[in-house]
């Protein structure tokens, strides 16, 4: 033992204990690593991409001709004021997977372990934004592709449609905090999704997504002229269809900004505090 003590110690050691410890991962890399783990499960779970796709194609295609005729004198005529609302719908709906995603892990266990990690603390809620803003493309674009083929057509082009996808975006981007709240405090996915879709359902359909609110009484006219689906719908209808303001596509931004300002360090706390 004495001997082996007084060997020299190899020039490999030497340079190997003196190389600097590599940095820190950013907030950003943790993220990015989190949503790759959210695409992943789209490649081990196909069967959610029936439920984010059937559910808006079976809207647009009943809703255009079933009450096109009644609501607009014609099918052709209420696609282009309905399907801007149909994405919107979409997105919004779609947005409840990110609670009922994060129950399922938490029940797992899985955020016990990301606890224990040095990583940023939201990152795994940053990765389920990533996954969600998949979900929001995807669907988008089908939708919007079944529109296509019906005889919708987009005024503004191709850069409304980019623009109008990037507002969706940032819609489901805020309302998806709400989600990840229920997630962290409701204890079942179903529970869950019960709740995200008993909270979304008067915002939606109270709404000017599917009728024009001239039709509506005078106290339910108030409530769709600030309801937040709403303001995202016409702004929408605007960037797509041209003739949208500046304004109505701030009014459009106020929620989710609001949503992402309150709720993010409210994820943050009721995280940590589990």
């Amino acid at each position: 033992m004495s001997e082996r003590s007084n060997e020299p110690v190899s020039a490999a050691w030497v340079t190997i204990a003196r190389v600097a410890r590599p940095p820190r991962p950013s907030a950003l890399s943790n993220a990015l690593g989190f949503g790759w783990r959210a695409v992943l499960k789209f490649k081990h779970v196909p069967e959610q991409f029936f439920d984010i796709v059937m559910s808006p194609v079976m809207f647009t295609l009943l809703f255009t001709f079933v009450f096109g005729g009644a609501v607009a004198g014609s099918a052709s005529d209420y696609l282009q004021y309905l399907l801007p609302g149909i994405l919107v719908q979409t997105v919004v709906f779609n947005s409840v997977y990110s609670g009922m995603g994060l129950s399922t892990d938490l029940d797992k266990g899985l955020f016990d372990r990301f606890r224990s990690l040095p990583i940023w603390p939201l990152a795994p809620f940053a990765g389920l934004m990533v996954g969600d803003v998949l979900r929001h493309l995807i669907a988008g674009t089908l939708i919007l592709a079944i529109g296509l083929v019906l005889g919708y057509r987009p005024e503004n082009g191709v850069p409304g449609v980019v623009a109008g996808f990037a507002l969706l975006v940032a819609i489901g981007f805020g309302f998806g905090w709400i989600f990840i709240v229920l997630g962290l405090v409701i204890r079942t996915p179903t529970t869950v999704m019960t709740m995200g879709f008993t909270v979304l359902f008067p915002l939606v359909f109270a709404s000017n997504i599917m009728v024009y609110p001239t039709t509506m009484p005078a106290w339910l006219q108030a409530f769709v002229a600030v309801n937040p689906i709403s303001l995202t719908t016409t702004a929408l209808r605007g960037l797509m269809g041209g003739g949208a303001t500046l304004g109505e596509v701030a009014l459009a931004l106020i929620a989710p900004a609001v949503l992402t300002l309150l709720l993010a360090p409210l994820t943050l706390w009721l995280y940590l505090r589990r």
